[in-house]
C-alpha cells in the first residue's frame, strides 16, 4: 500500500493509525471525538485513509515490544520468556511459566485488536455513502470485512469468550457489552471471509503500491485455518486446496514453495512466491521510544528483542557480526534437539554456546540463558538502521503471517493425516530442505510444523488447538482447562459485564 500516517478518533477513542513510507505525510484532525468521525469520510483519499487506518494493527504481529510472535513463542515448548531478567517484560514472563493472571496479561492483546475491529466497523458504516469509484468501494468493503475476521481470530483464539461488534458502538454504551459464545464469533468470522473473498483481486501485482493488501489467495488461506482450528477440517482441506495448488508446484494464485528455505528469512526476498499473508516492516520511520508502541512503530521489534545482549566478535573471526539485542525467545534445548541434524537448523538456531566455546565470539548471558537464539530474526549489524530514531527500533526484516509451507501442513492435517495428497504435502515441504519422506499421520504432520515454522509463533496455537498443550507443557505449569486461553485484562473488567475467563 502506499504509505501515510493519520491520527483520528473513534468510538470515543483517540486511535493513532500509521503507515509510513520514505515520504511522510501527517493529517492532524481536531477537535477529538465521535462529530469529527462522522465528517471525516467525505471522499475517496479519506475513504483510503481510513483503510490504511485498519490495516494498520495487522502490525502487533511485530511492531512492538508486546508482539504476538514473541509472545507466543515464549509460552511454547520451543522458547522461554529470556530477556534481562525473570521481571523484565512480566507479561511475557508469567506468559512463559503460566503464572499469567488478569494483572500481568498485557492488555493490549485485547485493546489493539478490539481497536481494529472498531476501524473495520466505522468503515464499513462509511463507506455506502463514500462519493467514490463503485468498483473500488466494492474492494475497500471486502478488505474491510476480512480484516474485521483477521482481528477476531486472534481475539477468539486468544481470550476465547469476547464481545461481538459488527458496527459502531458508542462509549456509553460499551461498559454494558456482554461476551459472546465463541461459536458466534467463529460464525461471523465465516461470514465475513466468504463475503470478502469473491471481491478481492486474485493477488497484487502491483508490489510497489499494494504489496500486503489483502487477497483471494490470502483470504481463502485465512478462511481455510478457521476452518481448521474449528474442527471443520472437510471445509479445510478445501479451501486450503484451492490456496495450495498440486504439492511443489505452483498454485492458481501463483503461490510456489521457495527453493531455499533460508531465502524466506532474508531482508531482500520480501513478498516471494510463498508468501500468502505478510507483514511489511521499514527501516525508514526514525521511531523513537516517544512514539514506540504507540501505533506509530513501523520498524521489526522482534529483531532487536531476540538478539544476544553484549555480542563481540573475536578479532579475526568469521562468526557472524550479529547486532546486540535483548536475548528474548532463547530456544530451549527441546527445539534443539528437533533441529539437530535438520537441513534447517541453521537458519533457525544460532548456536552462540558453540561460537563461545571456539573462541569466536563472546555474549553476554541473560535470562534463561540457553547459548541457542532465534536466528530467522537474529538482526546483523549490516541491517541496522541509518536513519534518525533510535537504531534499535527501526529493523525492515517483514515477518510471514501465513506462508505456503503452513497452509500445506493445515491441508495435510485437515485430510485426516491420511492419503496420496496429505503424503504429497507432506513430502513437498520435506523435499524443499532434501529429506526423504517420511509416513504421514497426526505425529509426524505436528513435528513437521515445529521444524519448518520454529520462532514465527505458531508452535503454542498448535499445541492448544490438537490438546497437546496440556502435557507437552506441565513443567511450565501449564493448567488444562484454563491456560488454553488467556485470561481477560483487569481493566476490562472494571465496571463492566465482562467475566473473566474460566480459573483465572
Amino acid at each position: 500500500m502506499k504509505l501515510k500516517t493519520i491520527f483520528y478518533p473513534a468510538v470515543g477513542l483517540f486511535m493513532a493509525a500509521s503507515l509510513l513510507s520514505c515520504s511522510k505525510e501527517y493529517i492532524e484532525l481536531d477537535p477529538l471525538g465521535q462529530p469529527l468521525v462522522d465528517s471525516y469520510y467525505s471522499n475517496e483519499s479519506e475513504a483510503y485513509s481510513g483503510l490504511i487506518a485498519a490495516y494498520d494493527i495487522i502490525g502487533k504481529q511485530s511492531k512492538s515490544f508486546e508482539n504476538m510472535i514473541t509472545m507466543m513463542n515464549a509460552g511454547s515448548d520451543d522458547h522461554f520468556a529470556g530477556g534481562g531478567g525473570p521481571s523484565d517484560g512480566i507479561g511475557i514472563q508469567s506468559f512463559s511459566n503460566y503464572s499469567i493472571d488478569a494483572s500481568t496479561i498485557p492488555g493490549s492483546f485485547w485493546n489493539d485488536y478490539f481497536q481494529g475491529v472498531f476501524r473495520t466497523n466505522i468503515l464499513l458504516q462509511k463507506l455506502p455513502d463514500v462519493p467514490m469509484d463503485d468498483a473500488l468501494r466494492t474492494r475497500f468493503t471486502a478488505e474491510a470485512k476480512a480484516l474485521r475476521a483477521y482481528y477476531y481470530f486472534e481475539l477468539v483464539r486468544l481470550f476465547g469468550n469476547v464481545p461481538l461488534f459488527t458496527e459502531p458502538i458508542l462509549t456509553s454504551e460499551i461498559y454494558n457489552v456482554e461476551q459472546a459464545a465463541p461459536e458466534d464469533v467463529y460464525a461471523q468470522i465465516e461470514t465475513d471471509l466468504t463475503e470478502a473473498l469473491p471481491d478481492l483481486p486474485a493477488r497484487i501485482t502491483d508490489l510497489e503500491n499494494e504489496a500486503g493488501r489483502l487477497t483471494q489467495g490470502s483470504v481463502q488461506a485465512l478462511l481455510g485455518k478457521v476452518y481448521l482450528y474449528e474442527g471443520k477440517n472437510q471445509l479445510a482441506a478445501q479451501q486450503l486446496a484451492e490456496v495450495n495448488g498440486t504439492p511443489g508446484g505452483t498454485s492458481k494464485y501463483g503461490y510456489q514453495l521457495v527453493d531455499n528455505f533460508a531465502d524466506l528469512f532474508s531482508l531482500d526476498n520480501a513478498f516471494n512466491s510463498e508468501s500468502i499473508l505478510e507483514l511489511a516492516a521499514t527501516s525508514l520511520a526514525n521511531v523513537n521510544y516517544d512514539i514506540w508502541g504507540g501505533g506509530q512503530n513501523e520498524g521489526n521489534t522482534v529483531n532487536q528483542m531476540v538478539g544476544p545482549r553484549g555480542y563481540s566478535v573475536t578479532a579475526g573471526s568469521s562468526a557472524p557480526d550479529y547486532a546486540g539485542g535483548w536475548s528474548f525467545n532463547t530456544v530451549t534445548q527441546g527445539l534443539y534437539d528437533v533441529l539437530n541434524g535438520d537441513p534447517r537448523f541453521d537458519a533457525t538456531i544460532a548456536d552462540l554456546k558453540a561460537l563461545e566455546a571456539a573462541g569466536e565470539a563472546t555474549y553476554t548471558p541473560g535470562n534463561k540463558d540457553t547459548g541457542y537464539f532465534l536466528k530467522k530474526f537474529m538482526p546483523l549489524n549490516a541491517d541496522k538502521s541509518t536513519g534518525g530514531g533510535n537504531v534499535e527500533l527501526n529493523y525492515r526484516q517483514n515477518v510471514y503471517i501465513i506462508r505456503l509451507a503452513d497452509t500445506y501442513l493445515m491441508e495435510a492435517e485437515a485430510l485426516g493425516a491420511s492419503g496420496a495428497r496429505a503424503q504429497a504435502l507432506l513430502d513437498a515441504v520435506r523435499a524443499r530442505v532434501g529429506l526423504a519422506a517420511v509416513p504421514v499421520s497426526m505425529d509426524n504432520i505436528m513435528l513437521e510444523r515445529r521444524r519448518e515454522l520454529a520462532g514465527e509463533g505458531h508452535r503454542w496455537f498448535d499445541l492448544v488447538r490438537t490438546g497437546r498443550a496440556a502435557s507437552v507443557l506441565a513443567d511450565r505449569g501449564f493448567t488444562a482447562g484454563k491456560n488454553e486461553i488467556l485470561p481477560i485484562p483487569l481493566n476490562e473488567l472494571e465496571n463492566t459485564l465482562i467475566v473473566q475467563n474460566p480459573n483465572y
